[in-house]
C-alpha cells in the first residue's frame, strides 16, 4: 500500500509529537524534584511533608520540611529506582534518625520509613507524589 505524501507528513508530525512526550517523561526516571505527602504524628495530628531532592548519578541530596522545621537528607542514594536516605531530627537536646527506603516509579515514590521509639523499631508506609 502506497501512502499519499500528506499521509507521510501526518505520520511524521504524530511521531515528533509523541517522541517529544517520551523525552519529557524521561525526567520521571530521576528523583530530582519537589515531593509531597502527609503523615500522622503520634498525637494524631496530620502534617504535610515536603521534600526537595537533587539526584546526581546515584547520589541524592536535599531537604525535608515538616510543619515548622527543615532538615538535610543524609546518605542519599538511588540505584535501579531504589531510593534510600536518612533524616536526623534534633529536638529538645535529643536526636533520632529516620531511615527512608522507596521505589521511584514515574511521579511516585512508595516505600517504608523506619525509626526507633522507646527501644523498638517502628515501620510505616510512605508514598510521596512529585509536585
Amino acid at each position: 500500500m502506497k501512502l499519499h505524501p500528506r499521509a507521510w507528513l501526518a505520520v511524521a508530525v504524530f511521531g515528533v509529537a509523541f517522541g517529544g512526550l517520551s523525552a519529557a517523561r524521561a525526567d520521571d526516571k530521576t528523583a530530582t524534584g519537589d515531593w509531597k505527602w502527609e503523615m500522622k504524628r503520634q498525637n494524631g495530628e496530620t502534617v504535610e511533608v515536603t521534600m526537595k531532592l537533587k539526584q546526581e548519578g546515584e547520589k541524592v541530596t536535599g531537604t525535608i520540611s515538616r510543619g515548622d522545621f527543615m532538615t538535610e537528607i543524609k546518605e542519599g542514594t538511588i540505584k535501579n529506582g531504589e531510593l534510600s536516605f536518612q533524616n536526623v531530627i534534633e529536638r529538645d537536646g535529643n536526636s533520632f534518625t529516620i531511615k527512608y527506603k522507596g521505589k521511584l516509579s514515574g511521579d511516585t515514590i512508595k516505600g517504608k520509613i523506619e525509626f526507633e521509639r522507646e527501644g523498638e523499631t517502628v515501620s510505616r508506609d510512605w508514598e510521596a507524589k512529585r509536585s
